[in-house]
């Protein structure tokens, strides 16, 4: 499945942070913890050009903590990016981001008096990754409305905080290819691409494979199952038989036995998951230039 979502409004965005990314100081990029790589927008990278840079690695909550320890080491030591996990939803969660922006700051801008010539961020990620949670988090007020469907946010926006620190909030922007499917799929499993984009049940197949190799007990334990059928679509067969999902005659609606599992993965009832390792990251692919020369 090639994923390919890419609305009018995130052509135009880009256009406005390439334009507006002179005037940033530091750069915050935030990332589904559950999803690190698939993510992580490359074209993020090239706009922000060697600003310091925070990588929230949100929705913690949600993600298998061991792996989100591993994420933070990768892109701290591979990198050389700030790393903080957090849950944005959660009570003092912006403080804790606006100190690493200011102590970055002072890195950066040593003779800088931040009242008098205030901190510039930008926060930049995909859809439906928390920006608007963590905006209203680090304003300590309600501005940016909030949404589980993706692209909410249609443009920008420019925000006073405390102390010294002024935010540009931009809408979600996604990369006009994706050229690795595993990335479609885990971005549609999490519901970064809006449902009406892709195959429900084909991206549910997908979720089904990769929670039978990486969670098995957790899918045991969530639909009392005591041995995990031999292939994918049996397991959403028997999803579907257990959750409401038999039509008349016995036959299984996949649909809705899509509709369960991907709901369970999102609400977190199959407990805290991680759909991807660092080791997943694909090689990056030389051109014939660098090839010769390797």
């Amino acid at each position: 499945m090639a994923v390919q979502w890419y609305p009018g409004h995130m052509h135009k965005a880009r256009k406005q942070i390439k334009s507006a990314m002179p005037q940033v100081d530091v750069v915050i990029e935030v990332l589904d913890a559950r999803i690190p790589y698939s993510s992580e927008n490359p074209v993020i990278d090239e706009l922000r050009g060697k600003r310091p840079c925070i990588k929230i690695l949100n929705k913690s909550d949600l993600a298998d903590p061991d792996m989100t320890r591993r994420w933070a080491e990768y892109y701290e030591t591979e990198q050389g990016v700030r790393v903080l996990p957090l849950s944005a939803e959660q009570k003092g969660q912006g403080q804790r981001v606006m100190d690493l922006c200011r102590k970055l700051g002072r890195q950066a801008f040593p003779e800088r008096k931040f009242a008098i010539k205030p901190l510039r961020l930008m926060i930049l990620g995909i859809p439906n990754v928390g920006k608007s949670t963590l905006i209203n988090a680090l304003a300590g007020r309600t501005i940016a409305r909030v949404g589980n469907e993706p692209a909410v946010t249609k443009s920008q926006q420019r925000i006073s905080l405390d102390d010294g620190l002024v935010l540009s909030d931009t809408p979600g922007i996604l990369w006009p290819r994706m050229d690795d499917v595993n990335n479609g799929y885990r971005l549609a499993i999490t519901g970064a691409i809006r449902n009406t984009a892709i195959q429900f049940e084909d991206v549910a197949l997908y979720a089904a494979g990769a929670m039978k190799v990486l969670y098995p007990d957790a899918l045991k334990a969530r639909y009392k199952l005591t041995e995990l059928p031999e292939n994918d679509l049996a397991l959403l067969e028997v999803i579907g038989r257990k959750r409401g999902g038999l039509r008349a005659g016995g036959k299984i609606d996949l649909y809705k036995a899509s509709e369960v599992l991907l709901h369970d993965i999102r609400a977190g009832s199959l407990g805290r998951v991680t759909l991807e390792t660092p080791e997943m990251i694909p090689e990056p692919v030389l051109d014939a230039d660098e090839a010769s020369n390797s």
